[in-house]
Order: C-alpha cells, then structure tokens, then sequence
C-alpha cells in the first residue's frame, strides 16, 4: 500500500517546483484520508490555486505523469474564485471530506448555512431515486446499484450533521446518530463495500423506498 505521507510531501514538492506561491490549498479525501485505504485505493487529491487556467491543467497533468502511483490519483483542482463560488449545497460535503494538508478551506464554511445542507441532502436523494428507478427498469446492474448505496451513505452523513451538528466521516460511526431507516442503508453499503452478495431486487426497493420518503419529507 501506499505509504501516504511520503507521498503527499512528494506530491506538495512537485506543486511546489511548477506553482509556487499561487499554491492556496492542498487537501486529501477519501480512504486515504479516512485511514482506511487499501492496496487498490485511490489517492483523491484537492488542490486549490489562486487561479486557474486550462494551461495549468496542462502543466498539472505532466506533473501527475512524472509521480508514482500515477494509476491512482485522481481528485480535485480548481482555481481559488472557482471553488469561493461554487455551489453552496457542494460545498457542505466537499468541506468536511477534505483533510488539509497545507492551507486551510475555512473561508468556505461563510457559504455553507443550514439551507446548503437541506439542498444538499435533497439534490441527493433525487438523483437516487431517479438513478434507482432507471436501473431497476433498464440497465439491472449490480455495480449501478452499489454506486448508489455510496451515494446514499453520503447523503446519510448529511443527514446526521442536519440533525446533531455533527459531521461523522466514517460510515461505521453514523449507527449511534441515525434512525433505524439510516442505520440499514449505511449498513447495507458498509456491506457491499466489503465484497458482501448482492440481492438486486431486494436493495433496490429498499433505496427506493428511503430515497422517496426524504424527497417528500424535504419538500
């Protein structure tokens, strides 16, 4: 596995050498940044410059192919304005996933209110249930399925932070804060991330069902 500190000070010295001073922000998300990443985990990088030109995709793209472990990064860069203005009801998830490596996205936190939040959760649950009814109908796949459950254990966390304040990053800890309904979506995706079996039909109508009771009681 990769050792990810080493890592993450190679990476920062090599934005370092091609950027320089406009380096605002560097943060890390996902299994990495949870502390539970494996051998076949990506490395979901965040870098924020002061601004950002489709040149410097360019010049961040040669970087990303001079390090190692190139097959596994992946993530988020934008310029500084960009990501200032961006959409509030991102900006809630985009925040809190985010491990600091260098710099600080705390500016952020004047854009996200309660009403971010509740957008957040209910852009969500819409694009589950849209997604869950289209699989169920046409494509009946397994690994469609399972995106959705992570998408739901997201909006799950956002569902918690709406309730408590708190905002649990491990899935496995949201079970002391959720009801009942929460506790068995996280479940079931905590399971299928674990390798566990697939009952298609069961789990779709399950989602659904969870999906269609927040869109209405959103409204």
């Amino acid at each position: 596995m990769v050792n990810i500190e080493v890592w993450m000070d190679d990476f920062i010295t090599a934005l370092d050498e091609i950027f320089g001073e406009r380096v605002y922000f560097v943060g890390l998300q996902g299994s990495y940044a949870r502390g539970e990443a494996t051998e076949t985990s990506d490395i979901d990088t965040v870098v924020i410059l002061d601004e950002f030109s489709a040149d410097d995709i360019k010049k961040y793209n040669a970087m990303l192919d001079s390090l190692p472990n190139r097959e596994l990064i992946c993530g988020f860069i934008s310029g500084k304005e960009e990501i200032l203005n961006w959409e509030p009801s991102d900006l809630f998830q985009f925040y809190h996933d985010t491990k600091s490596i260098k710099g600080s996205l705390d500016e952020l936190l004047t854009k996200i209110d309660t009403e971010s939040v509740r957008r957040a959760i209910k852009i969500q649950v819409c694009n589950i249930y849209h997604g869950c009814v289209h699989n169920m109908l046409h494509e009946k796949d397994a690994g469609i399925l399972k995106g959705l459950y992570k998408s739901a254990s997201f909006a799950v966390q956002a569902i918690c932070f709406m309730k408590t304040g708190k905002y649990i990053t491990r899935q496995k800890d949201l079970f002391e804060f959720v009801s009942p309904d929460e506790q068995e979506i996280t479940q079931i995706f905590i399971n299928l991330k674990k390798g566990g079996p697939v009952d298609f039909e069961m789990m779709s109508i399950k989602l659904f069902d969870w999906s269609k009771k927040w869109i209405n009681k959103l409204k």
